[in-house]
């Protein structure tokens, strides 16, 4: 089954050399400068063939989302990696987070984007894989400022998919990292719960970026999901 690999923020293909070196075939795809969800999801639907399993990891987690609500019957299998399904919350939520947005951006303007990447990898790391932070960073400088802006613009104009959990109908795969504090095991867990038949894994050295700091477990999970895909 060929698989279709999504980005978070700020990442790109290397983010999923732990998997794509063995889940074969695989393409990662790519968002441009898309602004919103839905077109960052068309593009992978123009790039992808017609029947495929999809991965997504934070961010790319809400683009597959919108890719099933688009096209269920041409995904064959779904993994959702450090990802949330939640729009905000209120109009509270949605006012601190255009500020949160403001202040990433003038954080990278004012910084540098290579000082800003820095501190941004190692958020999102756990401590025993700091080792990881030039690489994640250096991944990170491939972007620019203007893939921030609308890459943050999408995240901030996102919209709730709880109505699509219970109809997802493919074999779900969910992964968790223990340590991640942007999205909490507790998310994944009602994530799971909510979605018929998913299966869940939780990396517990691993925070945000579980793909990476715990490759071999994720990469093992995956080629069990794909096996049922």
């Amino acid at each position: 089954m060929h698989l279709v690999l999504l980005p978070g923020l700020l990442c790109d293909a290397a983010f999923w050399e732990g998997q794509s070196a063995v889940l074969q075939p695989s393409q990662v795809a790519a968002y441009g400068l898309a602004d919103s969800i839905g077109a960052m999801a068309e593009r992978v639907l123009a790039q992808a063939p017609q029947r495929f399993a999809l991965a997504g990891h934070s961010m790319g987690g809400r683009v597959a989302f919108e890719v099933v609500a688009r096209a269920p019957e041409r995904v064959a299998g779904l993994a959702l990696l450090c990802t949330d399904w939640r729009a905000p919350l209120d109009d509270a939520e949605r006012k601190r987070e255009l500020l949160d947005r403001r202040a990433m951006l003038s954080k990278a303007r004012e910084e540098g984007f290579a000082e800003f990447a820095r501190g941004w990898a190692a958020a999102s790391v756990a401590p025993r894989h700091r080792a990881l932070v030039p690489q994640i960073a250096r991944m990170a400088c491939r972007q620019s400022l203007d893939v921030l802006a609308a890459q943050t613009l999408a995240g901030l104009n996102r919209g709730d998919y709880g109505d699509l959990l219970p109809r997802i109908a493919c074999p779900t795969l969910i992964v968790a990292g223990a340590l991640d504090r942007l999205r909490s095991v507790d998310v994944h867990r009602e994530m799971a719960a909510r979605i018929p038949g998913s299966a869940l894994v939780v990396a517990e050295s691993a925070a945000h970026m579980a793909p990476m700091e715990e490759a071999t477990l994720v990469t093992a999970a995956m080629a069990r999901w794909l096996a049922h895909s």
